[in-house]
């Protein structure tokens, strides 16, 4: 699980970040990053998986799930690239990354991660 302090939970962080409109796509994963940071501050990150996506609970938990853990181990990992440059980023998770197993999944949070600037 993703550490309590790297998590993004308000609603109105969550509108910031997307308002920024710096985003990209990949397999089936959109990356939304915030604003870049001033300070030495910790970028928090969230996971959403909308229900028009799949009506199951349990199939957009899955999804959500795969991203966190990528992430996780991405950070645990230290290769988080340019991402720790932006306050806030948002992982989202559309109908083309269902039935992916966790290995693609991890490749597009990678290869979003290398293409933030």
């Amino acid at each position: 699980m993703l550490p309590k302090p790297y998590r993004l939970k308000n609603r109105s962080a969550f509108k910031a970040t997307y308002k920024v409109k710096n985003s990209s796509h990949q397999g089936g994963v959109t990356l939304f990053a915030g604003k870049m940071k001033t300070d030495d501050s910790i970028t928090k990150v969230g996971f959403v998986v909308s229900k028009k996506v799949h009506k199951r609970a349990v199939k957009r938990n899955r999804l959500k799930r795969l991203m966190r853990e990528s992430y996780r181990l991405m950070l645990k990992e230290n290769n988080l690239y340019n991402s720790q440059k932006y306050i806030s980023l948002v992982f989202v998770g559309t109908e083309k990354a269902l039935g992916k197993n966790f290995n693609e999944i991890y490749s597009s949070v990678t290869n979003l991660l290398k293409e933030l600037q």
